[in-house]
């Protein structure tokens, strides 16, 4: 196509607004026309990334193939495009500074005085632009994170300014996603916070090119010539986001509303292909038409807020809409679960799934929530320490080995079963101890999830530190928990299958990362299709 364009999106008025879904459903609009789309994130914390965040901070920590640690919202991104991102697609504040330091360390600025403009500017630029160097994209899409305002957000909104000077308005736009509320007192929606959004982009230099205004009523055509008056864009160019039952429907209602068309429009740019989106809309006719619905139970730490789980919820709806199921989700603090209460709080599920997280709180409820889907022939799906649980359930229970333990719940445990490897014990920095992104997995023939994969080689994310201890797995093995895994070049266990059993499997890697919209996990599939079973029966 040429000159590569770029398309930056911010927000105004509030968070949360929905700046990735919308950039999700443009970029999903787009692709659908034939383009070569991406999507990036800049945020403007000063974390080097999302690694080190608690994940009531800043909800799921989502893995890319090349091993980033990055926001959630590129989940939503690959979710939508059906396309890996990388490193290059989530840049921090953090990173920018540092990436400066650094440059001023080995002498490259030549002596100068480092400063925001240009220097750190430059490097937002730069990496603006990084993703565009190769030819590899028609369209670039930027979402910058927070509120148009915000401190922190100063050098980025500078930098978006002068790159849409550099590259001139045909091949940059600025989309700005803001609120119209809603007064139920005057029974009004209310134009006046877009307005102010708006005013405060200009006293920074940017004129937005299309307003995509979020409310929870249709926005008539005299609110959107109020807009188009005071904001100074074309009336076509203010689209109405009304609150939708799901983010799925989202690229629906924007090419209805002709979102696509505009940034076309504005780019110069002759697609005469129509989104074909004939996929899309079947997995949204079985996703609001179920024929049954099941119960699951999702036992985690930080149950509180769900976005901590996002990948995992989306992949129960990607997976139930491709078994025309409603899953229903039980968000279960593992912290809550004893002996005593576990019946009350899982014997009305039809599936168990443990949550990965990091340390020692919650973790017995954890291991009594795996006892009861093993003894009672429920379901079970461990994801990263949810395998790890799984095992430990069983050393102690089935194997008794009394003292079975994670030597990161208790270093001086008598039975590691699950354990750092050898290399890993010297390192002290937390990131470096960590495997992440994608890894080789070899399947064993006739387990359970070598049908569901249908094949024999996979590879998959990862984001752990402690492994399985092959010091026990002839144990294992010999009482019927098989090793149907293998990482085939350092022989690490990648999942666990127990046998005699409806469906029990626990993975280290997180399957949830690579679940997509018309192309569920196959994992998350076959669990679903467990659970319905399971509710047949009982």
């Amino acid at each position: 196509m040429g000159q590569v364009k770029y398309i930056f999106v911010t927000g105004g008025v509030t968070s949360s607004l929905g700046k990735g879904i919308i950039s999700a459903s443009l970029g999903k609009l787009l692709k659908a026309r034939g383009l070569s789309v991406t999507i990036q994130k800049f945020d403007p914390y000063i974390n080097i990334d999302p690694g080190t965040l608690n994940p009531y901070e800043h909800g799921e920590c989502y893995v890319t193939e090349d091993g980033a640690e990055t926001d959630l919202d590129l989940g939503h991104y690959e979710r939508f495009l059906a396309a890996n991102t990388s490193q290059k697609n989530n840049v921090t504040t953090g990173r920018i500074y540092n990436n400066v330091i650094t440059k001023e360390r080995e002498g490259e600025y030549l002596g100068k005085t480092v400063q925001v403009i240009p220097h750190i500017t430059d490097e937002i630029k730069r990496n603006f632009l990084a993703l565009g160097h190769n030819g590899d994209y028609d369209v670039i899409i930027t979402e910058i994170g927070g509120s148009v305002g915000d401190i922190e957000s100063l050098p980025f909104i500078e930098a978006m300014r002068q790159t849409r000077w550099d590259l001139g308005h045909e091949n940059c736009i600025v989309i700005h996603l803001t609120l119209i509320p809603y007064l139920k007192a005057v029974g009004e929606l209310k134009t006046k916070p877009t307005q102010h959004s708006v005013k405060k982009l200009l006293e920074s230099g940017i004129q937005p090119d299309i307003l995509v205004c979020r409310s929870e009523r249709a926005i008539n055509m005299e609110i959107k010539k109020k807009l188009a008056l005071f904001c100074n864009v074309p009336i076509n160019s203010v689209i109405s986001s009304i609150d939708a039952k799901t983010i799925y429907d989202v690229p629906l209602l924007m090419q209805k509303e002709k979102l696509d068309e505009r940034v076309l429009e504005l780019f110069k740019m002759s697609v005469n292909k129509a989104p074909g989106l004939e996929q899309w809309k079947d997995f949204l006719t079985r996703l609001k038409n179920p024929k049954q619905e099941v119960n699951i139970a999702l036992v985690g730490k930080y149950v509180e807020l769900h976005d901590a789980y996002k990948s995992i919820a989306e992949s129960f709806i990607h997976a139930g809409a491709k078994n025309e199921c409603k899953v229903n989700i039980s968000w279960i603090s593992s912290e809550e679960v004893t002996n005593e209460n576990a019946e009350e709080l899982l014997g009305h599920q039809n599936g168990i799934l443990i949550a990965p997280g990091f340390g020692e709180r919650g973790f017995e409820g954890k291991i009594i929530a795996a006892k009861y889907a093993r003894e009672k022939n429920v379901p079970f799906f461990g994801i990263c320490l949810g395998l790890q649980v799984a095992v430990i359930e069983f050393g102690r229970n089935v194997l008794g080995i009394k003292h079975a333990h994670s030597t990161e719940m208790d270093p001086i445990c008598k039975d590691p079963i699950i354990d750092l490897m050898e290399e890993q014990k010297k390192i002290t920095k937390k990131g470096g101890t960590m495997r992440l992104g994608a890894y080789p997995c070899k399947l064993k023939k006739g387990t359970a999830v070598q049908s569901l994969y249908d094949s024999e080689e996979i590879t998959e994310r990862h984001r752990h530190r402690y492994e399985f201890n092959n010091d026990y797995l002839e144990q294992f093995e010999n009482k019927g928990m098989i090793a149907a895994g293998i990482n085939p070049d350092s022989n690490l266990v990648e999942i666990m299958e127990l046998k005699n059993h409806p469906w029990f499997v626990g993975t280290q890697f997180h399957p949830e990362l690579k679940s997509r919209v018309v192309d569920p996990h196959p994992l998350f599939i076959g669990f679903i299709n467990a659970a319905i079973d399971h509710m047949a029966k009982n």
